[in-house]
């Protein structure tokens, strides 16, 4: 008779995304028995995940695993995990600003980190991408303040403002801000032509190309984006992930590198209607977005691509500077995504060498949702 292990976790929003938050000495020390463990959990492989904690969509099944650093520069060891929906694939490629919202407050919840108020500053080390976060987290009588008014694009409600700090996010999967050493890449993507392409190294790799030069308007909602689109879109990642020497075959992006680098379209502001009805207007941008998620359209805006877009913004001709309104402030970036307005800022010098990026930073809330155990057979 199987035997039902109990693992003692915390299951939080983190932004936009959410999943179980796991005490890194919780889970098994050796890789291949922790992912058949999170995809159990998770009830992957499955598109409905009806067998477990995963919401059927790629920004609900993600998880985070954390732990005290020894490095002298961070108090904790965070390690993101995207568990896919519909394939047993556990990808550790990368990390997810979004749940790293949550992060901070874990380590407070759990103890982690001394609190100190009215602000506990969380100095957290992504495994993923060897960066250092900075969480400033509102506390409250020695708790983590979770009520605010502060409001997010994509999640109902409100909440306290968590501000993120990306140090020196250049360099995640490379060793600069721009891997190829161009602004720009003509990219050769079969069944499509040449396509430019900028590909930005920052908290996260992206692969930027203009909606327009794709055949779309780059104000799509995700129901717009149909197969063939679907495709197009990761045939032109396959391309850009090949160019990386991430793999070597791009018909094999989906299984072999499935989450880096993001596919993400860009156009100039524009008018659009947001997934909850809202009407935003042109001016309330300063461009428009779409990003990719494991081969399915976001519903809103990684965090991580966010801090990668303000980032690319001010590298001279970009595709996203060729598209950015003229004069826009790059410490506070509107970035028009399906949920909305998401704000960004980025802290960079010039110098012979280029753009140097000090920290890219945002604004996120989160939200304990459960604290328990979770279930699974031996």
């Amino acid at each position: 008779m199987n035997r039902k292990k109990h693992i003692p976790c915390l299951y939080m929003r983190g932004g936009t995304s959410k999943g179980p938050f796991f005490l890194e000495n919780d889970l098994p020390a050796d890789p291949k028995q922790r992912d058949a463990l999170l995809l159990k959990v998770m009830g992957s492989p499955d598109p409905k995940q009806i067998n477990g904690l995963g919401g059927a969509s790629s920004v609900t099944s993600k998880v985070a695993i954390i732990g005290v650093s020894q490095r002298p520069d961070a108090d904790v060891d965070y390690t993101f995990a995207q568990v896919s929906v519909d394939k047993p694939i556990v990808s550790y490629k990368g990390n997810c600003g979004n749940i790293s919202s949550a992060v901070g407050p874990f380590a407070i919840e759990r103890g982690l980190v001394k609190v100190t108020e009215p602000v506990t500053s969380v100095r957290i080390h992504n495994t993923n991408t060897g960066k250092i976060i900075v969480a400033d987290v509102p506390v409250e009588n020695g708790c983590v303040q979770y009520g605010g008014t502060f409001r997010i694009a994509g999640v109902a409600g409100s909440g306290a403002p968590i501000k993120l700090r990306f140090l020196d996010p250049a360099g995640t999967i490379s060793d600069k801000l721009l891997p190829t050493g161009n602004p720009v890449d003509v990219l050769d993507v079969p069944g499509v032509g040449q396509v430019e392409a900028s590909i930005v190294d920052a908290a996260n790799p992206l692969v930027f190309v203009k909606a327009a030069d794709l055949g779309l308007r780059g104000n799509e909602l995700p129901s717009e984006f149909d197969q063939e689109i679907l495709d197009r879109l990761e045939t032109v990642r396959g391309v850009a992930a090949v160019k990386l020497g991430l793999i070597t075959d791009y018909t094999r992006s989906a299984w072999d590198c499935p989450g880096l680098p993001k596919m993400t379209l860009v156009a100039p502001p524009m008018d659009y209607t947001a997934l909850d009805g809202t009407r935003i207007p042109a001016e309330n941008s300063d461009l428009t977005i779409r990003m990719m998620s494991m081969q399915k359209p976001h519903a809103a805006l990684a965090m991580t691509g966010a801090m990668c877009t303000a980032a690319a913004a001010v590298v001279a001709g970009s595709v996203v500077s060729q598209v950015l309104r003229p004069q826009a402030d790059t410490q506070y970036l509107r970035l028009g995504h399906p949920g909305g307005i998401l704000e960004a800022g980025v802290d960079y010098t010039l110098d012979e060498n280029g753009v140097q990026i000090a920290d890219t930073f945002g604004f996120r809330t989160a939200n304990l949702l459960m604290e328990g155990n979770v279930y699974c057979c031996e």
